[in-house]
């Protein structure tokens, strides 16, 4: 039987084997995961033996992070704005760099009657802003069913208020918003094929593709999202870091006023927002 140290120090060479970025991170999360335990724990009893049952959990999930699945969708969650969101194959993994989206949109438009987030996946955005803003409706929308499934149960395990609508875009959405937000698919087809495996061969093709510019989304979204916006009302996006131009341009073309670009910690185009724009 082997202690704790022993097996971490099995799937960590593991995943090295197996050159998995980040193996000494994800065999961390893993054991912490399978057998329930801190650091704390960990480092004042690292000879105690392993229960048999919490062995075989922990290696068969080092087995399935070695093929590249998602670390994230073997422990069934990520962290996002300090809050724990479930996550599996049927939603995008959120990012850190989303984060600066949300914290974008607190900070331009703190308060508001009624918003949406349009594409919304896990409903990690929607989520967010429902719990760290001052909203008194917030709407999410997205194409898939099993999407909403994981959103509605986020919703749930974080008390949270949110209304989630099953729409193919602006299909199925009523009435007006004082902002829209969206993460829309932007990755181009010939991008996605050079990406990770964790991402291109697990994580939803759907949500991430973009079209043949990458642009395919944002179009659609600006070219209808003045209809749907109450006056002065604003659009945010997360977009591609090569996408601030193009996007931007966009907006101006469709009656949007005080387009701003915000960098995400990196430094590279993560944010384009605008204000809609009274037409004379």
């Amino acid at each position: 039987m082997a202690t704790l140290k022993q097996l971490l120090e099995i799937g960590t060479t593991k995943l090295q084997e197996y050159h998995i970025e980040d193996a000494k991170t994800d065999a961390w999360i893993l054991f912490e995961d399978c057998l329930q335990l801190d650091r704390m724990y960990y480092f004042m009893h690292m000879t105690e033996e392993v229960k048999k049952e919490q062995e075989t959990a922990y290696l068969s999930a080092i087995e399935k992070r070695c093929s590249h699945y998602p670390t994230q969708y073997i422990t069934g969650k990520q962290m996002f704005m300090g809050l724990e969101f479930t996550v599996n194959e049927h939603v995008l993994i959120p990012r850190q760099d989303t984060e600066v989206l949300v914290e974008t949109i607190l900070k331009e438009c703190p308060k508001g009657d009624r918003v949406l987030d349009m594409c919304t996946g896990s409903g990690c955005i929607a989520i967010s802003l429902d719990k760290l803003g001052q909203y008194n409706q917030v709407f999410g929308s997205d194409i898939s069913s099993k999407a909403l499934l994981v959103a509605q149960q986020n919703n749930q395990n974080l008390k949270g208020k949110v209304i989630f609508i099953e729409s193919d875009l602006f299909q199925n959405i009523k009435g007006t918003f004082d902002f829209i937000v969206s993460n829309p698919p932007y990755i181009r087809p010939q991008i996605i094929e050079t990406l990770e495996a964790t991402v291109k061969d697990y994580e939803p093709r759907l949500a991430l593709d973009g079209g043949e510019d990458g642009l395919d989304f944002y179009r659609i979204i600006i070219e209808n999202a003045r209809d749907y916006l109450n006056e002065e009302g604003y659009l945010f996006f997360e977009i591609g870091y090569d996408q601030g131009a193009q996007v931007s341009d966009l907006l101006v073309a469709n009656g949007f006023c005080k387009v701003t670009v915000i960098k995400d910690l990196a430094g590279l185009d993560r944010v384009v927002y605008g204000q809609k724009l009274e037409m004379n």
